[in-house]
């Protein structure tokens, strides 16, 4: 497989201490970065690209990958997670605001 597309995005938890709501935003900004016209210029069908996304959280035991996967809109997608991004406590309500980075990647078959 060859990568073709990498895209980084950054997402955060103001309130609920949420690593996956954050991870999902992280995802998401992403996705908007990007637009891939390269399947429907060639006809491929998008069943055929292998999507990888690493999230990185302060606690990434606490993201649930499987529930990311399944948000993602196209190819064979696998999420996991790995050490991390930030925690930021609020010095007054002692709060903690979770941002999360995440790296989406694309491959391809060589022979597509």
């Amino acid at each position: 497989m060859q990568r073709f597309i990498i895209e980084m995005g950054m997402g955060n938890d103001l309130h609920g201490m949420d690593y996956t709501k954050a991870a999902g935003r992280a995802i998401e900004d992403a996705l908007r970065h990007s637009s891939i016209p390269l399947f429907g210029a060639l006809g491929l069908d998008h069943a055929e690209m292998r999507v990888q996304v690493t999230v990185a959280v302060q606690e990434p035991e606490r993201v649930d990958c499987a529930a990311l996967t399944a948000r993602l809109p196209r190819g064979r997608a696998e999420v996991r997670a790995v050490h991390g991004g930030l925690n930021v406590t609020n010095p007054d309500s002692k709060e903690v605001t979770v941002i999360a980075q995440a790296a989406v990647e694309a491959f391809l078959s060589k022979q597509v």
